[in-house]
Parts: C-alpha cells; sequence; structure tokens
C-alpha cells in the first residue's frame, strides 16, 4: 500500500508506466512517438526512467493525440482498430438506462461488438458482484506483455469511470485481481482502482458491492454534450482518489462539519470564484453535494465501528434533522441499516462499502 508521502507525491501525476503501456501498440508497430510526446508537453527522455511522473492533464492530450493519429481508441493493441467515435456511442448506448445494472450490461455488450479480442461480463450476486474481462483472443502470447496489461487496465478504467458519471458519485471497487505480475508503478494503482489490488490472478476480476448496481442514472443527453468535451482522453482525469478539488473542497467541509457550507463559503476560503470550484469539480466528475454526503457517508461508517455512540446520536453529528432520514441514506448507500452494519462489524463479518 502506498505511504502517504507518495500519494502526495503522486497527486495529479501519471506514473510513467501508464504511459509506456498506452504507447506500447505503436511501440511494437514501429511507429514513432517522439512528436505525439512532443505536442502532449512529455519529454521522450522520461520514458527511459521508471520513476518518471507526467501530469495528468499532459496524459489526458496524449491519450486524445494517439487516438487522433492512429484513428484507433484501442491504441493498436487489439486485432482490429477501435473505431474513433466508438467511446462515444458507448455513453449514447447507456445513458438512456434506468439502473447501473442496466447500463453496465448494455456497456459489456457494446464493447463485446467492437472489442472482440475481449469478453466483458458483469455477474450480479447476492452482496457483491463481478466485473470480469476474459480474452477470447489473447493480444499477445506473454502475460505480462506491456500492451496486454494496457488493454484490459483500459477497458476497466473506462467501464469504471462511466459508471461513476452515469451515477454521479465515485463507485468504490472492493477488490481488483489483475491477470499478469505486479508492474513497476503499482503503487498508483491504489489511486486509481483500489487498494485491495491484486496480481497473477487467470482473468482480471473487479468486485463492488451489488446494491451499486441499483443506483438510478442521473445523467442525460444534455450533461453527455458536456461530458464528451475533451474526450475520450478526460476519462482517465476522472474519479482518481487524488482528485485536486475534490480533496481542497472536501478538506474546507470536513473544517466546518456538520454545520452547513455553501458553495460561496467553500469558494471563499479557497480564495476561488465560485464558477471556478464548481467547474473544476464537475472535470473531477464531483459536486459539493456529492463530497457532503461522501464526507457523512465515511463518517458514518468509521463512528458505526468505532464508536459507543448510538444510531440516532450519530444521525444528530452528522447534521441529521431526524433519525428516519439517516436511516433512509444509510441504506441507500450500503443496502443495510446502520444498526445492521454494526452488528456485522462487531461480529467481524463482511462490510458493504
Amino acid at each position: 500500500m502506498p505511504t502517504l508521502h507518495s500519494q502526495q507525491r503522486s497527486r495529479a501525476t501519471v506514473a510513467i508506466g501508464f504511459v509506456t503501456g498506452m504507447l506500447s501498440g505503436m511501440a511494437a508497430r514501429g511507429l514513432d512517438c517522439n512528436e505525439l510526446l512532443a505536442e502532449a508537453g512529455i519529454a521522450a527522455g522520461d520514458l527511459d526512467d521508471p520513476s518518471s511522473r507526467v501530469p495528468i492533464r499532459n496524459y489526458a492530450l496524449l491519450y486524445n493525440l494517439a487516438v487522433r493519429e492512429l484513428e484507433d481508441e484501442g491504441f493498436a493493441l487489439f486485432s482490429a482498430p477501435v473505431r474513433t467515435g466508438s467511446f462515444e456511442f458507448l455513453c449514447r448506448s447507456v445513458v438512456s438506462s434506468q439502473s447501473l445494472a442496466e447500463a453496465l450490461d448494455r456497456g459489456c455488450r457494446f464493447l463485446r461488438l467492437v472489442v472482440p479480442d475481449l469478453v466483458v461480463t458483469i455477474s450480479p450476486g447476492l452482496g457483491t458482484s463481478e466485473l470480469r474481462i476474459t480474452e477470447a483472443r489473447p493480444p499477445q502470447n506473454d502475460r505480462d506483455d506491456a500492451r496486454r496489461v494496457f488493454a484490459l487496465e483500459w477497458i476497466l478504467r473506462l467501464l469504471h469511470g462511466l459508471a461513476c458519471w452515469l451515477v454521479n458519485r465515485d463507485l468504490a471497487l472492493n477488490s481488483v485481481a489483475f491477470p499478469y505480475a505486479e508492474p513497476s508503478h503499482a503503487a498508483d494503482y491504489a489511486l486509481i482502482y483500489t487498494a485491495r489490488s491484486t496480481f497473477g490472478s487467470r482473468h482480471l476480476a473487479a468486485t463492488l458491492n451489488s446494491n451499486l448496481l441499483e443506483l438510478p442514472v442521473r445523467r442525460d443527453d444534455d450533461a453527455l454534450k458536456a461530458f464528451l468535451d475533451g474526450a475520450p482522453g478526460k476519462i482517465v482525469t476522472l474519479y482518481r482518489r487524488d482528485r485536486e478539488m475534490v480533496r481542497r473542497v472536501r478538506d474546507v467541509v470536513a473544517k466546518g462539519f456538520p454545520a452547513t457550507v455553501s458553495l460561496g463559503d467553500v469558494s471563499r476560503r479557497l480564495n476561488l470564484s465560485s464558477r471556478t470550484v464548481e467547474r473544476r469539480l464537475h472535470e473531477e466528475g464531483s459536486s459539493l453535494r456529492a463530497i457532503k454526503d461522501a464526507l457523512r457517508r465515511d463518517m458514518a461508517l468509521s463512528r458505526l465501528r468505532k464508536s459507543e455512540q448510538s444510531v440516532a446520536q450519530i444521525a444528530a453529528s452528522l447534521g441529521y434533522a431526524d433519525t428516519s432520514t439517516f436511516f433512509r441514506a444509510f441504506t441507500t448507500w450500503t443496502g443495510v441499516s446502520p444498526t445492521a452494519y454494526r452488528s456485522r462489524a462487531r461480529a467481524g463479518g463482511h462490510l458493504p462499502i
């Protein structure tokens, strides 16, 4: 697990391993990537230094430049190109879904059409559901080939980022098993995927709480137009645990908690305009309301596990006017009531979220 120092060093940057992975298909074809790197503001020499990092915005720019150059949103990693516009049509195919479960099912079926080398499935379970990526036609024979590693992670990142955007909240992955050896930049996986990342499995399998699949899709066609501005590279900047503006706003909200903090209050504390704060939160896939809800959720989970406060006392300390409202919110977050969650925690059982 990365240390606090390494997480701070990683804020808003990407390990060079993700850059070399993105360019691995081009390199295997003997294509010169230097012009693309220069246009994206990334020094070609950094590719030879495993400790190098690049700003995430430069990485997103390189993503779009490579797609444009190749006319392939799959970065020349598969047996057939993923034609430009595929990401847009993936988004359009899922945005009208009623629930996240329906959206992921549509997304998996769409990806099987445009990326036949891989088979993407979502398997709902009683408490935990699994997103699995298997290989119908392995792109490379070497399990640890950079092209194979990036191809599998590209699909996972695409679906997870899109799922978070659709329901307008950060969806925690309980675990991810990656089917290759642990890469040198594995410390970043806690920021991008989950701290519970393991390596050497047979297939790529990501798990999440089944109750999350019941979340309603909260986006519409108008929101999609804004989302597609800067796509598909934009997806890599969203829903990371090191998102700068989300972190700064969360700090302000936490310091004033449980008092109500408005967007104006936050903006004044950060010496920024309300429009700037709102725009940057939107770019990072969040909002002031989402941050407040996430903070309440985290504090509620912690207090139920670690304190002897009654549920009513916890509800009041989190700013809820009555206990029943807290019960409804908590059940939406976790799929169980606060009392059931506390009972599981004390019994050492599986804890949702």
